[in-house]
């Protein structure tokens, strides 16, 4: 029994071990990265800090293009704050995940200044009183100005910069996890959850004054359960895209290797499927195979790294348009009404593409869509918003199942019904 035992555990400790550990892991997570290197030159709009800090938090590196990649991150985070100062639009979020990208190129944070209303302070400075501004939305409205996702982020960032963390910033993160706030919609938001777990970790392992360890440990104990208790039968937890930050955040908590190991595993298998196209998808993913949390940032130095990841150049690859029709129909629901339209687009289009023919053969159909580090974020249809700053958003299905990626990226291979839902907040 017991070398049954002692088996188990050496199979769960080899599927788990990082991208460097095995030949074939090493062969699929060097592909990763240069397909993540590579999407700082493919891609289209603003730069990613996300996909920056995971470059950063993998073992090869290209130190001249992340560099350079550096230098557009910080040129770009000005234009992102004075938006977010002129729009009055809360911006924690996007400046949480600036900060730890800068954080993870060891950039000296103390040397980022903002201008408010005449006031100059550090970057840091202004994270910390925007954080203290969503956790009075909290008392006030019992829920941030964003939402508890960004709200955990501005912790992670503020705690990876050696930033005291507020005992009552931290305290109402702790209580939404007893109150199993941490929801998309109706339904457990699996990234909202690793993102808290990785939070109040940071909180616990810094030891910041005030904090009570017991409901820190309490919360922590209920989002490792809750995370174990998401995965499904693919071992997957939440779902494919949810997973990297799920393992990070099991990572960042301790759990053992055999608690995330089938974890790590579905993820390899889904990005041999070609799953994480996506560069955001990727950014999360890329850092729970090399088996490191965002957390990892705290004790970065920089110094001595690696510097050998280099880029083949590719061959120009010609995509023709399909000649295959399919039907493609779409009902749009807002407020009890449900509207109906159809059109026929070429095999193999995006959900993105079909919504734009549907554009050109109906004059009573319009979108309208926001640029994120997602990819385009549907926002509007027939007038009517549904934008991220007021809580809201489009809610796309097929057959009753949400759409595994977005618009731009699901690509339609049959006839095919989609449900577009005006989903309110509140």
């Amino acid at each position: 029994m017991i070398f049954w035992v002692f088996i188990s555990v050496l199979l769960a400790f080899a599927s788990s071990k990082s991208c460097d550990a095995e030949e074939p892991n090493n062969e699929l997570c060097l592909s990763l990265n240069k397909n993540l290197l590579r999407s700082l030159e493919t891609q289209d709009g603003h730069p990613n800090p996300s996909v920056h800090l995971a470059l950063r938090l993998s073992n090869l590196h290209n130190l001249a293009k992340e560099g350079a990649y550096l230098n557009k991150l910080k040129s770009h985070l000005h234009n992102i704050l004075q938006d977010s100062f002129s729009n009055n639009h809360p911006g924690v979020g996007q400046v949480a995940l600036y900060t730890l990208a800068l954080r993870s190129s060891c950039y000296d944070l103390n040397t980022v200044f903002v201008n408010i209303s005449g006031k100059t302070m550090t970057l840091l400075t202004h994270l910390k009183k925007q954080m203290e501004q969503e956790k009075e939305h909290i008392v006030v409205n019992n829920r941030p100005l964003t939402n508890y996702y960004k709200y955990s982020l501005g912790i992670v960032a503020l705690c990876t910069n050696g930033i005291r963390v507020n005992s009552h910033v931290s305290n109402k993160l702790i209580k939404a996890v007893e109150d199993q706030h941490l929801t998309h919609g109706d339904t457990c938001s699996v990234d909202t959850y690793a993102m808290a777990g990785m939070a109040l970790q940071c909180v616990k392992d810094s030891r910041f004054d005030g904090q009570n360890t017991a409901e820190l440990d309490s919360a922590l104990r209920m989002i490792k359960q809750k995370l174990l208790d998401s995965r499904g039968t693919d071992n997957h937890i939440g779902n494919q895209f949810s997973t990297g930050l799920a393992v990070q955040a099991l990572i960042a908590m301790g759990s053992p290797n055999v608690e995330f190991a089938a974890s790590i595993k579905a993820m390899r298998t889904s990005a041999r499927n070609y799953a994480y196209q996506n560069p955001m998808a990727l950014s999360q993913v890329l850092p729970a195979l090399h088996q490191k949390s965002y957390l990892k940032v705290k004790n970065f130095e920089c110094v001595d790294e690696d510097d050998s990841l280099v880029l083949e150049p590719l061959d120009p690859v010609e995509i023709l348009p399909s000649e295959t029709k399919v039907a493609v129909n779409v009902e749009v629901v807002s407020r009890g009404v449900s509207l109906f339209y159809s059109v026929d687009v070429p095999h193999g289009s995006t959900l993105l593409q079909a919504l734009e023919l549907l554009v050109a053969k109906n004059d009573d159909f319009t979108f309208d869509t926001e640029n994120t580090m997602w990819g385009p974020f549907l926002s509007a249809i027939n007038g009517e918003q549904a934008r991220q700053s007021d809580r809201g958003y489009w809610q796309v299905s097929s057959n009753d199942v949400l759409l595994p990626k977005g618009i731009a990226e699901f690509k339609i291979q049959e006839a095919q019904m989609f449900t577009l839902k005006n989903i309110e907040r509140h």
